[in-house]
């Protein structure tokens, strides 16, 4: 017959296993699902967030500009406006 703590240590190291198993079994799993993700984005011709963002800041700059350039047209505009009914 086996010795009780024999079977406890076998146990133990069994489940110690199985453990380890299932923490490298999750780590593959999300590598699994990150690379998938990747390759739809790649395949959906996405862009990363980062050229997204300065995309993004050089349409808000030339808004800005923009803005700047018709209202000062506008006031040229006036300008031209009084010289000719003067």
């Amino acid at each position: 017959m086996f010795p009780k703590e024999k079977v406890l240590d076998d146990i133990a190291r069994v489940a110690g296993g199985t453990i380890s198993a299932l923490s490298g079994l999750n780590t593959q799993i999300k590598d699994d699902i990150r690379a998938r993700i990747d390759e739809a984005a790649t395949r959906m011709n996405l862009v990363p967030r980062e050229d997204f963002e300065k995309l993004e800041a050089m349409l808000a700059k030339s808004r800005e500009e923009q803005e700047q350039l018709a209202r000062r047209v506008d006031a040229l505009e006036a300008s031209l406006a009084k010289t000719k009914q003067k």
